[in-house]
């Protein structure tokens, strides 16, 4: 993922787009001023080329305004950000820009001044109030435009500063997630193991071909947990295959001390959740209910029409509570707030014991 995100518009045509906006607010500022002034009501009078002549030194003048304006930003953007300090970034870049200003039309009348065969006292004095009007619109207009120009690309700074942090949060959140996602799937390895060797040790001891029956399937069983602990989700029809040979090994341990009743729509085979759900919760049932032949533990494995998956124990509580490492629901439930939106629901009442196990279904 990438770290920085550019703005919404890249620098030459950010800077473009600055430019002709400056040109254009400076006639709209300059009527919205004076829309009754000499100058509007020859505006278009003028000869073409007087025309072309006073927009190219406006757009200069303009240019020159944006140019500095984005200069000043970019070099205290570096010296002085608009998080550390904005009172006082906001005051040195206005103090900045309005020097620029003034030092512009400073150089532009000493330009025109030097084209003058008269003194500048004469042509001070010769001055009309509309000269002398219009020049301090002229500078007005000009520091309006200069303050305009500071807040687009002020807005500009902060819009692209607030990407950048998101997008950084963003994936800082996903690394996370992802290191915390693997975590929870290798916890699941030391309590599937520890739960069938010390059965695979007494079965060899008492009949050779049931343990080696036993250990091909534990093996085939863990070969399918290595395959899939990379994966954050796995097809519901791949974990029921799953449970078939998972069931295999409860069979011999429990014998018929315990029965299994699967009911899944065929639609619901597609979807998805995380690998192993299905025998955390199995084991879980087991082993917090009673096991015998005379009162079976009906474990029921069935789909409703909310796409999920509902796994559901008779209620028959041992009389004291096996030590837990903590894992089987605790487990699902954080890879379910890791993966997904929905999280597993638990109901029980005075006989069952339901584990509602939303489905996945992925994009």
């Amino acid at each position: 993922m990438q770290a920085k995100r550019d703005a919404f518009l890249d620098n030459r045509r950010k800077r473009i787009l600055i430019v002709i906006s400056a040109f254009l607010l400076q006639y709209v500022i300059a009527y919205i001023i004076d829309p009754f002034a000499p100058y509007w009501n020859q505006f278009f009078n003028r000869h073409w080329t007087e025309i072309v002549e006073d927009s190219s030194l406006t757009f200069l003048f303009c240019f020159v305004i944006s140019e500095g304006s984005i200069v000043i930003s970019n070099k205290l953007n570096k010296r002085l950000p608009w998080t550390e300090k904005p009172g006082r970034r906001f005051l040195l870049e206005a103090c900045m820009n309005l020097a620029m200003v003034l030092t512009l039309h400073l150089m532009i009348s000493f330009v025109f001044i030097s084209m003058e065969d008269q003194p500048l006292s004469v042509i001070a004095a010769n001055a009309s109030v509309e000269e002398t009007r219009g020049l301090i619109q002229w500078i007005t207009i000009s520091c309006i435009i200069g303050f305009v120009i500071i807040a687009v690309n002020t807005g500009n700074y902060l819009i692209l500063n607030w990407k950048n942090a998101a997008l950084r949060a963003t994936e800082l959140n996903q690394i996370a997630m992802e290191a915390e996602l693997q975590s929870l799937k290798l916890q699941i390895d030391p309590h599937f193991v520890f739960n069938n060797l010390s059965v695979l040790s007494e079965l060899i001891l008492e009949d050779q071909q049931l343990g080696y029956d036993y250990a091909e399937n534990f093996s085939k069983i863990y070969r399918y947990l290595l395959v899939n602990s990379k994966k954050d989700t796995i097809s519901l029809e791949d974990e029921l295959k799953f449970l078939e040979s998972y069931r295999f090994l409860i069979g011999h341990r429990f014998r018929d001390a315990i029965s299994f009743e699967i009911n899944v729509a065929e639609e619901a085979l597609q979807l998805y959740m995380p690998p192993l759900t299905l025998q955390l919760l199995v084991e879980n049932a087991i082993k917090h209910n009673k096991t015998n032949k005379k009162d079976p533990l009906t474990i029921r494995i069935y789909t409703n029409t909310q796409q999920e998956l509902i796994v559901e124990n008779a209620l028959l509580p041992i009389g004291k509570s096996l030590d837990s490492s903590g894992i089987g629901i605790k487990n699902i439930t954080r890879r379910y707030n890791l993966l997904s939106d929905k999280e597993p629901r638990i109901i029980r009442t005075d006989t069952t014991f339901n584990v509602i196990i939303p489905l996945i279904k992925l994009r």
